[in-house]
């Protein structure tokens, strides 16, 4: 049985006619109609609504029945889901790329700018606006929306030693190495600098995840059906 016929079923079993069905679940009923007769399919939160207020399982919604798939077959409701499971993945792995190559190009153009366009009076403006503003500012950022896109998964907290390195590695590649080439001396990087970049971008990592986290709640909240409170 395709999801369509056992939305349909569902409804009925649950004495609901389409009009009692759509208002409980904030949709027109011609989006019920479209549903059970599978001319659109519901996302996966409305399946979540559906199935609580029908008082059926999703397993029982979602689980197809094993047949014989056809070369032309019209794509089945999981295949949808599959679908769009699919999209949704390679959109945030392309999240993820776009923020760190985001990072990386702001923090190369910060050290560019000290060889090609800082003179040495101007090293006390340079150090103010990109050691001090634009690469914290950057790093916090770029932390947050990691935090909120989950970007990495539980991975994302290991981004901190990273941005701890490349914080500390923007006043070694300009001031320590223009130091070193002037008077032919080696120096370790400033280590001190390692714990602010790191703590950087813990804050805006905890608070993109809070962020996130509070979203969520959101969302979940806004699937129940009306008349029924969320389990505790």
């Amino acid at each position: 049985m395709e999801i369509g016929a056992k939305l349909r079923r569902a409804r009925n079993d649950a004495g609901l006619s389409q009009e009692k069905a759509a208002e409980a679940l904030g949709v027109s009923r011609q989006t019920i109609s479209n549903w059970e007769t599978e001319k659109t399919y519901p996302d996966i939160v409305s399946v979540v609504r559906m199935s609580d207020l029908y008082a059926v399982s999703l397993d029982h919604l979602l689980k197809e029945e094993p047949t014989v798939k056809e070369p032309n077959a019209k794509p089945t409701y999981l295949d949808y889901l599959e679908e769009s499971t699919n999209v949704v993945k390679s959109k945030k792995k392309q999240t993820n790329v776009i923020l760190i190559v985001a990072y990386l190009v702001i923090w190369a153009f910060s050290v560019l700018f000290f060889w090609l366009a800082t003179d040495p009076g101007d090293a006390m403006g340079y150090g103010l606006i990109f050691v001090w503003l634009l690469m914290p500012i950057t790093t916090f950022v770029i932390a947050l929306l990691m935090g909120k896109t989950d970007a990495f998964g539980k991975w994302k907290w290991l981004w901190i030693l990273f941005f701890g390195v490349m914080f500390m590695l923007v006043p070694y590649s300009t001031y320590t190495v223009a130091n070193m080439t002037a008077f032919h001396v080696f120096r370790w990087p400033n280590f001190g600098a390692l714990p602010v970049g790191a703590a950087l971008g813990a804050a805006g990592l905890g608070l993109g995840t809070l962020i996130r986290r509070s979203q969520m709640k959101k969302a979940a909240a806004n699937t129940q059906p009306p008349g029924k409170e969320p389990a505790e």
